[in-house]
């Protein structure tokens, strides 16, 4: 055994073996001319001064301090992080490593990170530390930091942020700054155009609040709106854009991951108006499965969903959802002529790196394209991201320690006819599975009123009356000096039509309210159905004192006025009704009940 130049040679049996040798090629790597390149292009955007990224990667020095780690996160692919398997599609960002330059990483820290030429260093890309899209129209952010704790485990905080808006307004999109990225991981946002989410927000007396996102925030006219670390979805042209509705309120679901300190927490979103409304709208549909229930140590539990589309149409974006335990994630084109072509696959999910996928070229997907999804979940004890050990059963729910598998895809139609068609079959369709998830929930806690108040309401909108009914039972007997909950079972019962038990319901809510407007509407309503003209009156003119801007309460004073033949009144009260906002269906019979007055009133 002789040493020679730093080499050690062993020799025996007349084969000469080299130990611990470093390539020429691995001796030729630099930083400036080879590592350089790749660090610039695919992780400064995120690994900067004021990036979302924990630490910096822009100069030779902070890139050789982490060499190693660097060279280890590329080659196991966790950095970049881009999940979806190579073929796939090609998306908006998606430039993943490729193997050569994974290897020049890898030789570049096994050789002890060289600084090269200096001359041969490329320039640090021109990434501005302001708004990236531009200077935003507008720019909200709650009114006080959150002080996230130094504690054990992650945190999920909503917040309802107003939107100071007087006009109908046009979006075409919008860059959230997370605050503080040592901290936020990522951002689900949605709109809510009622006052639901801001009571959640304004009953916690911490900045925002712990809790699940209500029905009524969702994603405005068939846009995804999102946030994951390095993320900034472009704009779309003004044809695209969305309506936001004056009272409305951004909600920002933070997912945040204590650092140790206690840390201020404080995001800020910049919208982006268009002068002109939108031409074409969007549909999203959800496939997944909110019956989820895993047992525990399953390794393999598979979840399956699909929906054929009724009309031609393009998809423009996709975007998996999951929790811990997802393992792969699948969606599938089945074309009507008998081919498919992949338009999701990642095959090791990872719930830290969630994504909207946006197609570079819009997919075209014929009518009678089946789109599918299959997702497995390892519940076993050898998942290390399992966030129960020992594992337990697993039911569907919005919070991280519960699951999810949902898959959306972001679908145009080619003109608004099909839209309309597309958009109420999907409406129905996730209505469906959403009853699934809600009575999924209410089977591990039977107690949670809002559960059941959410899916009575969902029952509603399907036109089934008799679970809507039960479950407001249901909430009536969890809070019985409720006003609202005696009101909610009364209207499922008139629906059903139930009038004799919907009248003793509203009388129970005016008797713990009597100036509960819309009881008073309703109980009238039910009373002129039951031929009882008088007493409608009575309760719908009282309707209308305590509530005069309300259309429904007016048009039903003019349908007891027309009932008791006062046919001049109820001209009179169905014209203030008209002269209101209301929804362009109502408007539709308003007014085809005012022509009816003025034929049956006498001459």
């Amino acid at each position: 055994m002789t040493a020679s130049a730093g080499v050690l040679r062993c020799w025996g049996a007349g084969v000469l073996v080299v130990l611990g040798c470093t390539s020429a090629s691995a001796q030729d790597v630099t930083f400036t001319r080879d590592i350089a390149p790749i660090v610039f292009k695919s992780c400064v955007s995120c690994h900067r001064k004021g990036g979302p990224a924990p630490f910096a990667l822009t100069t030779y020095d902070e890139v050789r301090r982490r060499a190693t780690q660097i060279a280890t996160v590329t080659r196991s692919r966790f950095m970049p992080p881009w999940k979806v398997e190579p073929g796939v599609g090609h998306f908006v960002g998606q430039d993943p490593l490729n193997d050569e330059q994974i290897a020049r990483l890898e030789q570049w820290a096994a050789s002890g990170a060289p600084e090269g030429a200096p001359a041969a260093l490329p320039p640090l890309p021109n990434l501005p530390d302001g708004w990236l899209l531009g200077q935003p129209d507008l720019i909200v952010r709650p009114p006080r930091a959150f002080a996230l704790q130094a504690q054990p485990t992650d945190e999920f905080r909503i917040f309802a942020i107003p939107l100071p808006i007087t006009k109908r307004t046009y979006v075409r999109g919008i860059e959230f700054h997370p605050g503080n990225a040592r901290v936020v991981h990522h951002a689900n946002i949605r709109i809510d155009r009622t006052n639901a989410t801001r009571k959640l927000d304004e009953a916690d007396p911490l900045p925002g609040y712990d809790g699940l996102m209500p029905r009524s925030a969702e994603y405005p006219d068939g846009h995804f709106l999102g946030w994951t670390p390095g993320q900034v979805a472009p704009l779309v042209s003004g044809d695209l854009a969305w309506t936001l509705e004056p009272g409305s309120d951004l909600v920002v679901q933070l997912h945040l991951q204590p650092s140790g300190a206690v840390e201020q927490v404080l995001p800020e979103i910049g919208l982006y108006f268009s002068d002109r409304a939108p031409s074409r709208i969007p549909t999203i549909l959800r496939l997944g499965s909110q019956s989820i229930e895993i047992p525990p140590g399953d390794p393999r539990y598979v979840i399956r969903d699909a929906y054929t589309l009724p009309v031609d149409a393009d998809l423009l974006a996709v975007q998996p959802h999951a929790h811990y335990r997802a393992r792969e994630i699948r969606g599938t084109a089945h074309l009507p002529d008998g081919s498919s072509r992949l338009v999701m696959h990642i095959s090791d999910w990872d719930f830290r790196w969630q994504h909207v996928y946006r197609e570079v070229t819009p997919i075209r997907l014929p009518r009678g394209t089946r789109l599918s999804m299959e997702y497995i979940y390892d519940n076993s004890a050898e998942n290390v991201r399992n966030p129960q050990l020992p594992p337990t059963k697993v039911y569907w729910g919005q919070r991280s320690r519960d699951e999810m598998g949902d898959l959306w895809f972001q679908l145009l139609a080619t003109n608004d006819r099909d839209r309309q068609l597309m958009s109420a079959q999907i409406a129905t369709k996730m209505a469906v599975e959403d009853i699934a998830g809600y009575e999924t929930m209410l089977r591990v806690d039977p107690k949670d009123v809002e559960l059941h108040d959410d899916v009575a309401l969902l029952y509603m909108g399907v036109g089934q009356m008799a679970p809507a009914v039960r479950h407001f039972e249901a909430s009536v007997a969890l809070k019985p000096d409720s006003a609202a909950a005696r009101f909610n079972l009364g209207t499922a019962q008139a629906q059903a039509g139930l009038l004799d038990q919907a009248v003793g319901s509203f009388r129970a809510a005016l008797a713990r309210r009597n100036d509960y407007a819309l009881a008073h509407g309703n109980l009238g309503q039910v009373l002129l159905a039951q031929g009882k003209t008088g007493d409608a009156l009575k309760h719908l003119q009282e309707a209308v004192r305590l509530d005069a801007a309300n259309p429904q309460a007016l048009a039903g004073l003019a349908e007891a006025y027309a009932a008791a033949g006062s046919f001049d009144l109820a001209i009179e009260t169905i014209d203030r009704a008209i002269k209101l906002p209301m929804p362009e269906a109502l408007a539709t019979r308003v007014l085809a009940r005012r022509a009816e007055f003025v034929q049956r009133r006498p001459q």
